[in-house]
């Protein structure tokens, strides 16, 4: 299982690592929306999910997510926001946009490991 971790803060990659790592998933990082849509346009078909932030320099997030459930080869892997944006009209809109799942900073292990395993279950299905 291989997952896209695209987030600008390493301290988070670092604290999501630890949790994949106890999963036993490889991670690829991404510090940012761009890094992140380079990756998948050379490596889609091994990502199985991607954990996205919201708050990003250059391009947001919600807009990587939007891009990812437009584009044909990336529209079937799963995306999961990992963010502190918490406002219920965020969580809705990237939701119709088609993420997976939400999750909101500050999060503990456990919850991230539940929201993960809700994901790949679900794509499971």
């Amino acid at each position: 299982m291989k997952l896209l971790v695209v987030d600008d803060s390493s301290v988070i990659r670092k604290i999501i690592k630890a949790t994949t790592d106890v999963l036993q998933m490889e991670i690829v990082e991404a510090q940012d929306g761009i890094e992140a849509l380079e990756i998948l346009s050379k490596i889609h078909s091994e990502i199985d999910l991607v954990l996205l932030d919201w708050n990003m320099p250059g391009i947001s997030g919600y807009d990587v997510l939007v891009e990812i459930k437009n584009n044909i080869r990336y529209k079937d892997i799963p995306v999961m926001m990992v963010t502190t944006e918490g406002q219920k009209s965020n969580i809705v809109a990237a939701v119709r946009a088609g993420a997976a799942n939400y999750l909101t900073k500050p999060f503990t292990g456990e919850e991230l490991e539940a929201k993960i395993l809700e994901c790949i279950r679900e794509e499971g299905e």
